[in-house]
């Protein structure tokens, strides 16, 4: 199924352009889903913590949600939650870079209709929303694994590149070269 077709399947019956509640800590992966997701005909509202999405989906009544796992202020789980019991009708997909099959399943039980690991392309979230599983849409090649496990070194680390080259047991400015081409034209964030 392509994209523009998914979407139509996704929006069936409702307006041109549904209103989907991004929540995740990290800024610039919010501001670089979102771009993607408005170019496919969201209209999205960012959030950057728990009570903040909560208090943005009060708002906007969004039929869609795309929700980190860890969130600086508490879980997305429990946020997804309260978002489902408020909103039965929301089309929740769970985001994480450190995906377990525990937290998948507990995800589904929140009431996530999807459940996909980071790094993801705006394409497997649309498939996600659709119903499609993420291994029809997504696979990983070992250039996005390496990227996967370089930021979340990164991330662990605070974003001290020293630091994250020392754990990595790689030069700093091999790291930094790889970051450096990571963000050079890759459409998965």
């Amino acid at each position: 199924m392509k994209t523009h077709e998914i979407f139509h399947a996704v929006n069936s019956g409702k307006d041109n352009q549904p209103t989907l509640l991004l929540v995740d800590d990290d800024r610039s992966f919010n501001l670089a889903l979102s771009a993607a997701l408005r170019r496919r005909n969201f209209r999205v509202v960012v959030a950057h913590g728990v009570q903040e999405g909560f208090d943005e989906a009060q708002a906007w009544s969004p039929s869609h949600a795309v929700i980190d796992l860890r969130l600086a202020d508490g879980n997305g789980l429990d946020l997804a939650e309260r978002l489902v019991a408020l909103f039965p009708e929301l089309k929740v997909v769970i985001l994480t870079g450190y995906g377990s099959i525990r937290t998948a399943v507990d995800a589904m039980k929140v009431g996530a209709i999807q459940y996909l690991t980071k790094p993801v392309s705006p394409e497997a979230v649309i498939h996600a929303f659709a119903g499609n599983s993420p291994d029809d849409t997504q696979v990983l090649s070992l250039e996005e694994v390496e990227r996967e496990h370089l930021q979340r070194t990164l991330d662990e680390c605070g974003g001290n590149i020293s630091e994250a080259a020392r754990r990595l047991n790689m030069h700093r400015r091999t790291l930094q070269r790889k970051l450096a081409k990571q963000r050079d034209g890759s459409d998965l964030i």
